[in-house]
């Protein structure tokens, strides 16, 4: 194959064309002008020969003149040696010919001829002299006229080559203008017109590449840029198609997944879950049945939870299966989301239920949460099936989404039989720590009376009757406390108000003074959080009521990064360091309530000064959120 001629190499090949006859015709110039030159300086030279030759014809005989025709004679031998082998330094050249050569051999066989005549002892004369110089003279004459002849033949020809250089000028700007226009200016046009047409909408344009160069590529270039612009102009309406179709099938899986999405968040029951869902899976996967089935811990067997136009002898038939044991209810190894032919997947000579109803093929979903099955949708068809992996992804992304409401439902019943088991625990404590410590008083008490009556000391049974109506009015008023702190609310906002109203309850019960200050400002606690606040709070007041003896109570809330509530009386006191009463009962509990929310109690009490109890919740347990056992708390 040829190399690709290219536009550089097609202007470098004309431009170095063009160069090196301008420099061949300038190098004759010059080797025209050193002829001219030389021969000039040859015409010259046999000028002073002349010039010479009637010096010496000019000398006279005598012999005080022998050397100076002695001189003569031998510049002019220097001057016909320097002509005969020329001077290139000066120069001198001789445009030696036949004509020329001819002649001057007559002018040196002449010279020779004077040169003996004239060195003799008895030279010509003046008078006879000047005939042979004159002679002589005439031969130099007819040599110069020989230069000259080829001088003029040397111009002529110095003449021509300028006509030459010239003409040659002309041409190279003519070749090089018509070569712009062939190689570059023609191939520029086509292609701006190939362009012109394909904006115009023709895009069946072609651009014919005459050439291989730069301009051939891009020609090449175009008509491929043309027939992809075809192609896809072709096939626009297609890929449209194609593309408004996937659009499509994306809209309907994301309004699926939203649509099962929010079904699953407002349904609270496990049956209207499952029905639901099932009958979704079926429209959604275009279905003729559908059933949910749900595995026990072990994965060993699936139980029938729901069912669409699931037929009542597969119903009846198929309550409960074994894992692996049919079509359905997939082992956890093999458990994934595909089309299983049924007639292939049932042993031979075995009945199957699905086939007696007259489904061919059967798609498992396993519903799987965190690696773990927790059971199957199995959607029943009657013919033909083809599953794509956009459709896979779409039924595992609805099972996914099943797993995680049943798991949510699972553990939001977990969360409220916790809750319920900690509010039993919570008012057992309550009622052993209170009320059933006041009842095994007044147990005593009532057998005290007994005694007292059997004995029949009135003195006895007046006081165990006084003993006994104080006991039944300290239970009474353990049962309101009770009642206050169970019926408590707080604010989602602010605990000011809660802590207020406990206050004012305090000072309708006891009749004693109670002043509230808040400092600070803050984040407000969690409801969760302020319930057990004001539990320890109202655990305190209530040792107050009973033990104190105070005459008045401060409660004072400090706001913050860190919260701080202290409950001050100016009771009696007593002494933190002794032995267990019902006053560290009360202690224990409210350390109890505080260690559920992560805060602290103090409890500084001085004999006869008063009782200070502190709470102090950091900042990191105020904002941190409860579980449901501690908000049920």
């Amino acid at each position: 194959m040829a190399p690709a001629r290219t536009l550089a190499r097609k202007l470098a090949l004309i431009g170095s064309t063009f160069l090196a006859l301008a420099l061949g015709s300038i190098g004759l110039t010059l080797w025209v002008s050193w002829q001219l030159e030389g021969g000039a300086a040859a015409v010259n030279e046999a000028g002073r020969l002349r010039m010479l030759t009637w010096q010496l014809a000019a000398t006279p005989a005598a012999s005080d003149g022998a050397q100076t025709r002695a001189a003569l004679i031998a510049r002019l031998e220097a001057g016909l040696a320097l002509l005969r082998e020329g001077d290139p330094a000066r120069p001198l050249l001789v445009p030696w010919n036949g004509d020329a050569r001819a002649r001057f051999a007559a002018v040196e066989t002449d010279l020779a001829a004077l040169a003996a005549a004239w060195r003799g002892a008895d030279p010509p004369s003046g008078a006879a002299a000047a005939p042979q110089a004159a002679a002589f003279v005439a031969r130099v004459d007819g040599f110069v006229e020989a230069i000259e002849r080829a001088l003029a033949r040397w111009t002529a020809l110095l003449h021509a080559v300028q006509l030459a250089l010239l003409a040659l000028a002309l041409a190279s700007a003519v070749a090089m203008l018509y070569a712009s226009y062939l190689f570059v200016l023609n191939p520029l046009q086509r292609l701006r017109s190939g362009l012109a047409q394909v904006q115009a909408g023709d895009l069946a344009t072609r651009v014919r590449a005459r050439t291989r160069d730069e301009f051939g590529q891009l020609a090449e270039g175009f008509n491929r840029m043309a027939e992809t612009l075809q192609e896809l102009y072709g096939n626009l309406e297609a890929r449209v198609r194609e593309k408004t179709a996937r659009l499509e099938l994306q809209h309907e899986r994301l309004a699926a997944l939203y649509e099962a999405s929010a079904f699953l968040a407002r349904t609270d029951s496990l049956e209207a879950m499952a029905r639901g869902f099932v009958r979704q899976m079926r429209r959604i996967a275009r279905a003729d049945a559908a059933a949910l089935r749900w595995a026990d811990e072990a994965v060993q067997r699936y139980h029938l939870l729901a069912g669409d136009c699931l037929p009542r002898a597969i119903a009846d038939a198929e309550p409960c299966l074994a894992a692996g044991g049919c079509a359905c209810g997939q082992p956890r190894g093999d458990a994934g989301t595909r089309v299983i032919a049924i007639h292939e997947a049932v042993p031979p000579g075995t009945a199957s239920a699905c086939a007696e109803a007259g489904f061919e093929h059967l798609v498992p979903v396993p519903v799987v949460l965190k690696q773990r099955v927790l059971g199957e949708v199995d959607l029943l068809y009657r013919g033909e099936v083809a599953l794509s992996d956009d459709e896979r992804s779409l039924l595992d992304a609805l099972a996914s989404h099943l797993a995680s409401a049943m798991e949510g439902l699972r553990a939001g019943a977990l969360e409220r039989e916790a809750a319920v088991a900690e509010e039993r625990g919570l008012l057992a404590r309550e009622l052993h720590d209170s009320i059933a410590q006041s009842l095994a008083f007044l147990k005593i008490q009532v057998q005290i009376l007994r005694d007292a009556l059997r004995r029949g000391d009135e003195l006895a049974v007046a006081r165990t009757l006084d003993e006994l109506d104080a006991g039944v009015r300290e239970s009474t008023t353990d049962v309101r406390e009770l009642l206050l702190h169970f019926r408590t609310r707080t604010s989602g906002e602010d605990i000011v108000p809660a802590l207020r109203a406990t206050l004012q309850k305090f000072e309708h019960q006891t009749g004693l003074p109670a002043q509230l200050s808040v400092d600070g400002e803050g984040l407000p606690l969690p409801p969760d959080v302020q319930v057990q606040v004001l539990h320890v709070l109202q655990e305190a007041l209530s040792n107050v009521r009973k033990h104190a003896r105070a005459r008045g109570v401060w409660v004072e809330v400090q706001r913050g990064r860190d919260w701080r509530f202290e409950v001050r009386d100016d009771g009696r006191g007593f002494d933190a360091e002794a032995a267990p009463d019902e006053t560290h009962v009360g202690l224990r509990i409210m350390r109890e309530r505080a260690a559920r929310i992560g805060a602290q109690v103090a409890v500084d009490s001085v004999p006869g000064a008063g009782t200070c109890v502190s709470l102090t919740l950091p900042a990191a347990a105020a904002a941190r959120p409860r579980s449901a056992e501690e908000a049920a708390a």
